[in-house]
C-alpha cells in the first residue's frame, strides 16, 4: 500500500501520521477542513516533498472526497478528522454531530462507493482506518480495570459520545456492505505540535509565562499518556498489518494524574528556564472546578497490538514528556502565533 488519504492530517496526531508517511514513501493526500486547530505549520517540513498533497476540503463533501479517490487511485483511508475537545463539545455539542458522526457517514458512503468500483485485487487490498478514542469506553476505577478490545462502550461526554457512534458505524458499514475496514482506539497524545488549548501544551506555556496553572478538582483523574511519534507508528501498522474487521488499543502503559503530569512540567521547566528567586513553578497550581462527566480513569491494555503487529511505545512518559518540553521551548515559531490567536484557557484532558 502506496497511495493514503489521510483525514485531518493538519490536526495533531494527524500531521504527526503525515510526516511519517511522507517520510516513509506513501504518496500522502491530506485532507483537512482547518478549522481552528488545523495547523498547516505542522508540515511545513514536509509541504514541498513530491509524494504530498494537501487539499482543504470538509469530509462531508462526499462528492469531492470521492472524486479525489479516484484522481489519486487511493489505497488506504486513514481518517483522524474529528472536533476532539471535550470542554468544546460540553458547550457546543452539535458541531461535534455534525463532524464526527455525519462526516464519517458521508466519508463512509464515499470510499464505499469508490471501493466497489474497484477491481478484485484493488478491493482486497483496500483499507478504511478508522482512528478513535479511549473514551468511548467512559471511565474506571482508580485501583483497578483496564480498556481492552472487548470493552463495553459507556461514553460520558458529547465528544466521547460522538466518537462512539462513529465507531459504530465504522463497523457496520463492514458488516452490511463489505467495506474492509480497520479501527484503533488511542490514550491520550502529547508531543510536539499539539494545540495549545490541551493539558501538556496549555500547562508548558502558563508555566512559562509564569501564569496561573488550573487543575480540575484536586487533579486526581487519571489517564494513560502515549507519545504522538509512538502512535503515528502503531497507525501505520493497523492500516497496513491489521485484520480487517478488528480494532486494536493503542496506548502506551503511562497512567499518570494530572496533578502529576501538571508537577512533573513544572520541574522540567524549574531545570531548564528557572523562574527568578527561588521560586518553583509548582506554586502556579490552582485547582478550579470540576467539569461535569469529567471521567476518573482511563487505562488501555495495548497486548493485542504489540502481540499481533509487533508494535510497543519507544519512549517512557519521562522521556517523551523532557522530549515535548524541549520542543516547545525550542519552536515559539509554531506556537507563539496560535496562543495570540487563542484567547481560551480552559484546561483539556482529551487528546
Amino acid at each position: 500500500m502506496k497511495r493514503v488519504l489521510v483525514t485531518g492530517g493538519a490536526g495533531f496526531i494527524g500531521s504527526a501520521v503525515v510526516r511519517r508517511l511522507v517520510a516513509a514513501g506513501y504518496r500522502v493526500v491530506n485532507v483537512d477542513k482547518l478549522t481552528y486547530s488545523g495547523t498547516l505549520t505542522s508540515l511545513r517540513d514536509v509541504e514541498q516533498a513530491p509524494n504530498y498533497r494537501f487539499v482543504q476540503a470538509d469530509i462531508a463533501d462526499a462528492d469531492r472526497i470521492g472524486a479525489l479517490l479516484a484522481e489519486e487511485r487511493i489505497e488506504g483511508i486513514m481518517h483522524l478528522a474529528a472536533e476532539s475537545h471535550v470542554d468544546r463539545s460540553i458547550d457546543g455539542p452539535g458541531v461535534f454531530v455534525e463532524t464526527n458522526v455525519v462526516g464519517t457517514f458521508r466519508l463512509l458512503n464515499a470510499a464505499l462507493a469508490y471501493w466497489r468500483g474497484l477491481d478484485r485485487g484493488a478491493r482486497a487490498a483496500f483499507r478504511f482506518h478508522h482512528i478513535s478514542t479511549d473514551e468511548v469506553f467512559g471511565d474506571l476505577p482508580f485501583d483497578s480495570g483496564v480498556f481492552t478490545e472487548e470493552t463495553p462502550y459507556a461514553p460520558s461526554s458529547p465528544y466521547s459520545a460522538s466518537k462512539a457512534a462513529s465507531d459504530h458505524f465504522v463497523r457496520a458499514w463492514h458488516e452490511t456492505y463489505g467495506l474492509p475496514v480497520v479501527l484503533s482506539n488511542c490514550s491520550n497524545n502529547y508531543g510536539p505540535y499539539h494545540f495549545p488549548e490541551k493539558l501538556i501544551p496549555l500547562t508548558i506555556l502558563h508555566a512559562l509565562e509564569g501564569k496561573p496553572l488550573p487543575v480540575y478538582g484536586r487533579g486526581e483523574n487519571v489517564r494513560d499518556w502515549l507519545f504522538v511519534d509512538d502512535h503515528a507508528a502503531a497507525l501505520e501498522l493497523v492500516l497496513t498489518r491489521g485484520r480487517v474487521g478488528e480494532s486494536y488499543n493503542v496506548g502506551g502503559r503511562a497512567e499518570r494524574t494530572n496533578l502529576q503530569v501538571v508537577e512533573a512540567i513544572c520541574d522540567l521547566l524549574d531545570e531548564r528556564r528557572p523562574l527568578s528567586g527561588s521560586g518553583s513553578r509548582r506554586e502556579l497550581i490552582t485547582f478550579v472546578e470540576d467539569r461535569p462527566g469529567h471521567d476518573r480513569r482511563y487505562a488501555i491494555d495495548p497486548a493485542k497490538a504489540e502481540r499481533e503487529l509487533g508494535w510497543k511505545a519507544g519512549r517512557t512518559f519521562e522521556q517523551g514528556l523532557a522530549e515535548t518540553v524541549d520542543w516547545y521551548l525550542a519552536n515559539d515559531w509554531w506556537w507563539r502565533p496560535l496562543r495570540e490567536r487563542y484567547a481560551g484557557g480552559r484546561l483539556g484532558t482529551a487528546k
